[in-house]
């Protein structure tokens, strides 16, 4: 009897046959060609199957399917894919994997040209990304094996390949001992998703090549050598540069950076070959605890971007990368964490020539080993130790002359262990121009930048002061202390959120050791999945009927799955202003700073509006010096317009794009503020005289109708009104929700369920008529406990025909550590109002810690563009600080309603609870009626899904009130 395990995929053994790992190249002008095409695809549900179909050259593959290369089967109706955040999917049991293991044949034939230069040199077979494991064969010739899913693998095919027809042959399981090291937090989906090459590499062609261009910025010089095998000659025309490899040459240089970043095109030239080269000088350093580009404190305004697209998973086209770059760039994005893999070389092409920063990341993540204790880790067992150096030595070899990569990270979530340390000594003899990151290795043994995730702004703080706890090593505590500190992930934007950016930021800015970090994360990986009347959708964990899975938790990205903004990258790109306008009530003088580390403002236009609650009532152009790097200056503001001003009024001042740049516009917005020209002088406001109340079969009060016996207003003017009541619930965002998990956050919705929150019942007590105004007295109470808001309401009708209502909430019992969510009141009106147009803040929904990039104005929606499309549906939509708002139809009657002074608001098609209850966009169905939240006050969103809850300053705590608003119909 055979033994079956450990088969030839349990071994922890990184590759066999492969060609050692370097350097980037396949823009040279030797030959290639590109095998991505339909190749033939079967899919068997264990690895136990024959290779007959490689090994056999009459074998007929006619009766398989075709399968698009580069791709996952499982978007292609071959299984289905699979999401769990930490836990694996299978017993761990390393090397181990199950037997019921889906293992996709391969098999291409293509026609070599008869000009394909076999005689001369060697021609390789280059993989950029497989999933998990791969075994390789040419005309039933044998390559080798590899694992390292994000990573290249290139096989000598030389002898193998001939003239006309050929056949490869590719056997591919999802499950491997590689599995053990690939836990990201992402869908498990196998397959041959990145492109498949042949590269015909001439004689004395580049075997390898490092670029090294460091900058001197006392001097302004650049210091460029280039090692090549074999040696060859260096040309850049732009420096007069022409010198042979190994020589190192300094020259005056424009320096590399992601606000300016300048290229060097130049050529590498062997006998054998030429190859394009693009040079970025620039030097990464740490002095005195800081990081430091070309001699300047950086600061990191990232992102963590998985590769995902919503119908071909991490098989990204070229497109898509330029897309995702352009977007950050747009969105005042510097910097990108490449998580938890290297990603598709086009990529980091794309970040050099844009700008970005880029923490290049291994493929290496064992989280699922944190459930059982850590035990059997590879990141501490020997077994393993040479699969990981090879995962990062190819991650480094491949992408070494990249300027914009500035720091190398061993990889995520790992634990620690002796293979960290093997792996950091490697790089750091390798590499030493760049530092070394480890969010895993907490005591900061092996690495040179202290990291965390999602550390709280208390914890930042005392980072930041060099106060944090310390560690039992006085030696390591010392050398940590001394160390840059950055925020790996944090901002989980799951959902509604995240909230506390800005606080994020002040720290950032108060402390220089604290240098930013990079959001969780850049795109929600919900995958496309239509209704059957054709509305597209997005689903995620257990939507394929998986066993175990961490549902929607794989949709935490600041961009939908659409690659649409949602409102947190909206807020992330005002926190990210790289100008900030400042500027006291009143006054005739601004403040502009230029928070750029490198670029002065001499490419941005700035211009001014002088806006009021009605209009527009002047604008032009804003004279403004050009502001150094960290500087600021005073600018004064035009004369203000002479026409009447009734209420508030305030400039706004607009910083754009002054030409069109590689990825935005002339014109395009970059930062904007807004400052207080005069404030609101009316107070609260006279009120005309009152009608007094008529009490009938109904009760009249001039323009309203009420119900005698409930006190509901059931009509304003010929507007039917339903359901008027306080409400302190909302549909539980992601961060609500997930909060649950940590009992002891009271500022979310841990509290509110145990509470019952969520089942308010409302009992009337009183009704009365006391001289001009009716009088409704409520006790809102939940079942179960004894708790209650003693809840009245004060109507008055005005001669004018508003109605103005006063609510008034004493708390009864111990509301003792409980949060309300909302606390305001709740309307129905009638299904075919359709716009709402509001002063106050907008366009999009803000929230008291997402607010920072929401602005002033009058704005005008239709109800349902008002509505944010979460994949998981949540608490969504509700304008902070509106004045007014009416809510109207085409023909028909709608409601005017007034703050005093201020309140949110949100309309809906849908209750509360049926927003509460939906699982996928589709699940929301409009009803017969539009739902009003009128908002005294919101409790914050927080990031508690995976991070800190909501800041004391936003929390809602229970507490008594009283707050009130007018009504008016419209007719």
């Amino acid at each position: 009897m055979a033994q079956r395990h450990p088969a030839e995929h349990e071994d922890p053994r990184p590759w066999r046959g492969a060609l050692p790992p370097r350097a980037w190249n396949v823009d040279s002008d030797s030959g290639r060609m590109s095998l991505n095409d339909e190749w033939r695809f079967r899919l068997s549900p264990s690895a136990s199957v024959p290779d007959d179909f490689a090994t056999t050259s009459s074998y007929d593959d006619s009766q398989w399917d075709t399968l698009p290369v580069p791709s996952h089967w499982v978007l292609h109706g071959h299984g289905a894919p699979a999401y769990q955040n930490i836990q694996f999917p299978f017993p761990v049991d390393p090397p181990r994997v199950p037997d019921q293991n889906p293992t996709g044949d391969y098999r291409y034939t293509f026609d070599l040209s008869t000009d394909w230069s076999l005689g001369e040199g060697k021609t390789l077979l280059r993989f950029d990304g497989v999933d998990s494991w791969c075994k390789v064969w040419m005309n039933q010739v044998e390559l080798g094996v590899s694992t390292g899913s994000r990573l290249p693998v290139e096989f000598d095919v030389t002898k193998a390949l001939r003239s006309g027809k050929n056949t490869l042959a590719m056997r591919v399981h999802q499950w491997s001992a590689a599995s053990y090291v690939e836990d990201q937090d992402q869908w498990w989906m196998p397959g041959i998703f990145r492109d498949v090459t042949l590269l015909h590499r001439p004689p004395r062609s580049v075997i390898d090549f490092f670029v090294h261009a460091s900058y001197d910025h006392i001097n302004g010089k650049g210091t460029l050598r280039v090692e090549c095998e074999p040696g060859g000659e260096v040309t850049i025309p732009a420096l007069g540069i022409n010198t042979q490899t190994g020589v190192e040459i300094t020259v005056p240089v424009q320096p590399w950076s992601a606000e300016i970043p300048t290229l060097y095109d130049g050529v590498l030239k062997t006998a054998g070959e030429r190859v394009p080269l693009h040079i970025g000088f620039r030097s990464v350093k740490i002095e005195d605890g800081i990081i430091t580009v070309n001699g300047r404190r950086v600061l990191f305004k990232g992102v963590n971007r998985h590769e995902f697209h919503p119908e071909r998973g991490r098989a990204l086209d070229r497109t898509t990368m330029l897309d995702d770059v352009i977007l950050m760039k747009q969105h005042n994005i510097n910097a990108v964490r490449c998580s938890h893999y290297p990603p598709h070389p086009h990529f980091l092409e794309l970040c050099d020539r844009y700008g970005l920063w880029v923490v290049d990341e291994c493929d290496n993540e064992t989280h699922g080993f944190d459930l059982v204790g850590w035990r059997n880790n590879p990141t501490d067992d020997p077994a393993y130790g040479a699969a990981l150096l090879n995962r990062v030595q190819r991650m480094l070899e491949r992408d070494k002359n990249h300027p914009s990569i500035v720091m190398w990270s061993m990889g995520n979530e790992a634990g620690s262990g002796r293979n960290i340390g093997v792996m950091a000594d490697w790089v750091r003899t390798r590499d030493s121009s760049r530092p070394l990151l480890y969010e895993h290795d907490w005591s900061c043994r092996y690495v040179d930048v202290y990291s965390r995730m999602y550390a709280d702004h208390a914890e930042v703080e005392r980072i930041g002061q060099r106060q944090e706890e310390p560690l039992a090593d006085p030696n390591l505590d010392a050398r940590r202390r001394a160390m840059p500190f950055i925020q790996v992930e944090y901002g989980h934007a799951m959902g509604n959120g995240p909230g506390g950016l800005l606080e994020y930021r002040e720290l950032y800015e108060k402390y220089p050791r604290c240098q930013g970090g990079f959001v969780w994360e850049w795109i929600d990986h919900g995958l496309a999945r239509k209704t059957p009347d054709g509305e597209t959708y997005y689903v995620y964990g257990g939507d394929f009927g998986e066993e175990l899975h961490d549902g929607n938790f794989v949709c935490d990205g600041l961009l939908f799955p659409n690659r649409k903004a949602s409102p947190g990258l909206v807020e992330y790109k005002k926190i990210n202003e790289p100008v900030r306008i400042q500027g006291r009530v009143g006054a005739d003088v601004i403040t502009i700073r230029n928070l750029q580390a490198f670029a002065d403002t001499s490419s941005y236009a700035f211009s001014w509006r002088y806006e009021t609650s009605e209009r527009t009532v002047g604008s032009g152009e804003l004279s403004v010096p050009d502001i150094q790097p960290g500087e600021s200056t005073s600018v004064k503001l035009p004369s203000r317009p002479s026409a009447a001003i009734d209420g508030e009024s305030w400039w706004s001042i607009v910083v754009g794009l002054a030409k069109p740049t590689s990825w935005a516009n002339a014109g395009h917005e970059v930062a904007w503020g807004q400052v207080y020209a005069t404030t609101s002088s009316k107070g609260s406001q006279a009120m005309a005289p009152l009608y007094a109340p008529v009490v009938d079969k109904t009760i009249s009060m001039g323009p309203a109708l009420f119900d005698r016996h409930t006190g509901q207003l059931l009509r304003l003017g010929k507007l039917e009104v339903d359901g008027l009541q306080l409400d302190i619930w909302r549909a539980m965002t992601d961060n609500d929700r997930l909060a649950q998990s940590n009992p002891d956050d009271t500022s979310t919705g841990a509290s509110w369920l145990p509470a019952h929150l969520n089942l308010m019942k409302h009992r009337v007590d009183g009704l009365t008529v006391e001289g001009d105004q009716l009088v409704v007295r409520t006790r809102v109470a939940a079942p179960v406990l004894d708790r209650a808001l003693a809840t009245t309401y004060r109507w008055k009708a005005h001669k004018d025909d508003t109605m103005s209502l006063t609510v008034q909430v004493q708390l009864e019992g111990d509301w003792t550590h409980i949060t309300f969510a909302r606390l305001g009141l709740r309307v129905g009106l009638p299904g075919h109002l359709q716009r709402v147009k509001w002063f106050g803040l907008g366009p999009g929904e803000a929230y008291p810690d997402t607010r920072q990039a929401a602005r002033l104005g009058l704005w005008d929606l239709s109800i349902d563009e008002m509505q944010t499309p979460y994949v998981y549906p949540q608490e969504n939509g509700s304008r902070a600080d509106v004045r007014w708002a009416e809510i109207s139809g085409r023909s028909t009657a709608g409601l005017r309603v007034e703050g005093d002074p201020h309140f949110a608001l949100a309309a809906r098609r849908w209750t509360s609870e049926q927003l509460d209850a939906a699982k996928h966009t589709p699940d929301l169905v409009p009803g017969d009626k539009v739902w009003l939240n009128i908002d005294h006050a919101i409790n914050g969103i927080g990031t508690a899904s995976c991070g800190p809850g909501i800041l004391p300053q936003y929390q809602l705590h229970a507490a008594s009130t009283e707050f009130s608003v007018r009504f008016r119909a419209l007719e």
